[in-house]
């Protein structure tokens, strides 16, 4: 299965573009990405509040993904 993942801010600066593309055999749960993606990308492992967007909703831990799915890694935000 192909995952495209879309980035923005931190993350995006961490991997160096504005999306990623992970290949894996199996179906994957928000959780299992979440940790392909830290082990890839161990700066990503110092953030502690990403979030996962999927079709333009935050997701819930656990949430099982689909190849069509558009998912986006949202890293936290700040301001005034």
């Amino acid at each position: 299965m192909k995952y495209t993942i879309a980035l923005f801010g931190i993350t995006k600066e961490i991997v160096g573009s504005s999306s990623t593309t992970l290949e894996v055999a199996d179906m994957l749960t928000t959780d299992d990405l979440l940790a392909l993606l830290r082990a890839e990308y161990p700066k990503l492992g110092a953030i502690r509040s990403l979030l996962l967007a999927v079709n333009n909703e935050y997701a819930e831990q656990g949430l099982a993904l689909s190849e069509r799915d558009e998912i986006a890694l949202i890293p936290p935000v700040s301001g005034g």
